[in-house]
């Protein structure tokens, strides 16, 4: 299927181009994202994704195809796979960028092949949630942005310190650039991006048939997980997770007191 969005980056399409261009500077902004990896122009992430009470986490590598810093147009692939399931997602993603005087409009063009869960959604679907998705990122892109200036400051500051006394100012500066290192180490935590969220609620509406069969998986998850429970419980979960077109009727039978495991 075909997606077609559009987004504006507060800043020249010069700097808009090089910023894009950033893989590593832009998968923070984009909800779920963790970039792993990188092997020459080819880069290695992972995507969390929350469909109602199941959560599903896609490992994937995205490569630029093509750059023309000319005329602003980028083509990227993208590929990825269910790291627990047969899923899977491929992209081929063109972005045009426009200088509009100070700002950049950027339209992106979306060749979207994908199976598994979230195919059942539909076309409808997933191109409301992929404008949510652009409208966030940008959002947080443009947050970036602002906040870099704010982050050279300091810098200038710091290089008036040797001015000051040589016998306690390193000792104590020292503690202070290992705050950076940390929050770098937090860096590839990200929240899933949840697509019922993410989806409007004309989106969720139709939605309610694929949320009816989702809605077991919520209370025999936590049974599944617990080291204690019997293997019945298990076979249950794994059954509820394949997409049938009819009722499923399952029996579970528990171990007997005192019986062996």
């Amino acid at each position: 299927m075909k997606l077609e969005n559009t987004l504006t980056i507060p800043v020249p399409a010069d700097e808009a181009w090089r910023v894009l261009l950033d893989v590593e500077r832009i998968t923070p902004c984009v909800p779920g994202a963790i970039l792993t990896s990188k092997d020459g122009d080819s880069y290695q992430g992972k995507i969390k994704v929350k469909v109602g009470p199941v959560g599903l986490t896609y490992n994937g590598t995205i490569r630029f195809v093509s750059q023309d810093e000319q005329t602003k147009v980028a083509v990227l692939e993208a590929s990825g796979r269910e790291a627990r399931g047969n899923g899977t997602a491929k992209a081929l993603v063109t972005c045009r960028l426009a200088d509009t005087g100070g700002s950049t409009d950027v339209s992106v063009e979306t060749e979207l092949d994908i199976t598994g869960k979230p195919a059942q959604f539909g076309r409808g679907v997933l191109a409301e949630v992929a404008g949510s998705l652009v409208g966030k990122f940008a959002a947080n892109l443009a947050n970036e942005l602002a906040a870099a200036p704010a982050e050279v400051a300091p810098a200038a500051d710091s290089a008036a310190a040797p001015a000051a006394p040589a016998d306690a100012v390193p000792a104590e500066a020292a503690p202070a650039e290992a705050a950076p290192a940390e929050a770098a180490s937090d860096a590839p935590v990200a929240e899933p991006l949840d697509l019922l969220a993410t989806a409007g609620a004309g989106a969720l509406a139709r939605l309610t048939p694929l949320l009816v069969r989702l809605a077991p998986l919520a209370r025999y998850a936590p049974l599944a997980r617990s080291a204690a429970a019997p293997a019945g419980a298990v076979l249950l979960a794994g059954l509820l997770l394949r997409r049938r077109r009819r009722p499923i009727v399952v029996n579970v039978v528990f171990p007997a007191a005192g019986a062996k495991r």
